[in-house]
């Protein structure tokens, strides 16, 4: 049971349950035994929908990864697809479908197509030949998936990729459905307020879907007051920066995937007294990370230099626990002592796990590489030296560093100077190419087209207005016991959190120029409420806003908007959703051209 998405603010197992409830009739109804055939990619999204058990309740037998050639031999009634609406999967459906033995007894075959059915796909699978052999083709939308109590995301990789380099906006469209999933859930949303061109036409999608229902509004009290609509291009700078928090750290060593982090197991083998180590599990160890776990709700979103203090605080607390069993002499008191144990045994794993986890960071934040690599991006972000090559950039090419490192240090100091001089671009763009292959051209044209890297077209650098007026950079910031959000990277304030901060409180108006001068429109939307269902506002009631991010967001913005959340006097709760979970490397790889990779 996902318990811990319903302790926050806005219970968002009620979105679960929705999704839970569709999955189910789906199941029901192709009649009998079933197996799934999974696009691999879903895998991940579905499991925070529903667990095995789910759909064994529904008689399905067997699970398999879609792949291409024959299916594995199944005796059952019906084989459910489970595909994204790509049309390569559709020829390794097709080729799955004719393999099938026709000796067999014949079996019924489904496709569940996650979030939208398309017209393409089925186009295709009518020219292989195959379409006629299905006998439910149907859709399970899934857009905004629960991550944890106050998370929402969509998990659309290519999101950023889709808007701003292929002009596509089918991702748009999928956001603008998800949020009227969530107005039909929890109460029509009365005002929005949006920055950048996507947001803009999510907007317009959502406000143009509503006139449709018109007839149809739901009586619901609104629970969210606000949304804000963010494009990430408004902020390219703050996913380039290397995350200084706990949770983004994981995140930018091993990475998380769809609330899962895999890490070397070495450090996880309980050694047995006298044991030989040759044993050791080669195994990755896989943990979940959530707020259900209640030491990592605790210290996931401090910088990590306050994460040891936590640990060993934490540490005397359980071992001062486990102390307590020699003063239990009565029954009862034993009695009361025995039903703590488990709690306190899930502690203490719990607190074993993260210690390992915060050893094998630090082994990585005390090496030279990583003071180096945060002292240059630190002066890029306070304006030294960026329109300049820069040494260390020089340095790491020659070494061969990874082509990612480089690439998000020289997008980075092209987006803090408002593009490189010409020069210094050429510069940069001839080192890469000779030494990583010309091959990355292509990547380098789409870090252009992006905006992530660009030569200098002769306006001015806004950077250092928009730092000084928006406050981005913040000296001597108290990582231990902040009192602002730039303590999630040392001294950076998230631009993207900024904005969201002030618009609390005092409001746009009063940063119209920097407004100005970030890409895309800004506005202000009002939905009007069913009548009746204007809420009274408690006394000392706090707001709640829902904070979309159109292109993707780090944990680094997510733990500032926490802190925010969290601040005695901001009266403001915020919810945030997404496209996509990511940092500067999966979000740089999101846009890499890799040649090899690419089918004629």
């Amino acid at each position: 049971m996902a318990a811990h998405l319903s302790y926050g603010r806005v219970n968002l197992n009620i979105l679960r349950e929705a999704a839970r409830k569709e999955l189910r009739e789906f199941l029901d109804k192709c009649a009998g035994s079933k197996a799934i055939v999974w696009d691999e990619y879903l895998t991940g999204p579905f499991g925070l929908i529903a667990q095995y058990s789910l759909l064994k309740e529904h008689e399905v037998e067997k699970m398999f990864t879609l792949k291409s050639g024959r299916l594995p031999s199944a005796d059952v009634k019906n084989i459910i697809f489970f595909v994204r609406p790509r049309l390569e999967l559709m020829d390794i459906i097709a080729e799955n479908v004719f393999s099938e033995d026709k000796m067999h007894t014949p079996r019924d075959f489904h496709i569940l197509f996650v979030p939208r059915r398309s017209m393409l796909c089925e186009q295709r699978l009518k020219e292989q030949g195959v379409l006629a052999s299905f006998i439910n083709i149907d859709e399970y939308i899934l857009d905004l998936i629960p991550y944890d109590g106050d998370l929402l995301s969509m998990e659309y990789e290519s999101a950023f990729r889709e808007c701003y380099l292929e002009n596509d906006q089918t991702s748009l469209y999928h956001t603008a459905k998800g949020l009227m999933t969530l107005q039909a859930l929890y109460g029509t949303i009365p005002q929005i307020y949006g920055k950048g061109d996507c947001a803009r036409h999510v907007s317009n999608m959502m406000l143009r879907m509503k006139r449709e229902f018109a007839g149809s509004q739901n009586q619901i009290l609104p629970v969210f007051d606000t949304l804000l609509l963010l494009d990430r291009n408004v902020d390219l700078l703050t996913p380039l920066a290397t995350q200084l928090t706990y949770e983004g750290l994981i995140d930018e060593i091993y990475g998380i995937n769809n609330g899962y982090v895999k890490l070397p197991p070495e450090k996880f083998a309980q050694k047995k007294q006298g044991e030989a180590s040759k044993d050791l599990p080669t195994e990755p160890k896989k943990l979940q990370l959530n707020s259900a776990e209640e030491l990592y709700a605790e210290i996931r979103d401090k910088n990590f230099n306050a994460v040891g203090a936590a640990l060993s605080k934490k540490a005397k607390i359980i071992s001062a626990a486990f102390e307590e069993r020699h003063n239990a002499k009565t029954v009862g008191e034993i009695k009361q002592f025995v039903s703590q144990l488990p709690h306190m045994q899930a502690a203490r794993s719990s607190l074993a796990n993260h210690t390992s986890i915060a050893e094998l960071i630090k082994d990585i934040t005390t090496s030279e590489a990583f003071f180096d690599n945060l002292t240059v991006e630190q002066e890029f972000m306070t304006g030294v030296d960026t329109d300049k090559v820069n040494t260390y950039i020089e340095d790491c090419i020659a070494q061969k560093d990874p082509l990612i490192k480089i690439l998000r240090l020289v997008c980075m100091q092209s987006v803090c100077n408002n593009g490189l001089k010409q020069k210094v671009f050429d510069y940069y763009k001839r080192e890469i190419l000779q030494t990583y292959g010309y091959e990355h051209i292509l990547t380098l044209n789409n870090l252009e087209k992006s905006g992530l890297l660009r030569p200098q077209t002769g306006s001015r650098n806004n950077y250092p207005t928009i730092r000084k007026t928006l406050k981005l950079w913040m000296e001597d910031a108290n990582e231990q016991n902040p009192n602002d959000i730039s303590y999630v990277y040392s001294g950076y304030a998230p631009l993207s959190i900024r904005l969201t901060q002030v618009l609390a409180r005092p409001g746009w108006r009063s940063i119209e120029e920097v407004l100005k001068m970030l890409p895309g429109p800004h506005f202000e939307e009002r939905q009007q409420l069913p009548s009746g269902l204007h809420k009274k506002r408690q006394q000392g009631e706090n707001r709640t806003t829902l904070v979309f991010f159109l292109g993707g967001v780090t944990y680094a913005e997510i733990a500032a908007l926490r802190f925010l959340s969290q601040m005695e006097d901001s009266g403001m709760e915020y919810i945030i959703a997404t496209t996509k979970l990511i940092n500067g490397t999966t979000w740089i790889k999101s846009l890499m051209d890799r040649p090899e990779s690419q089918t004629p």
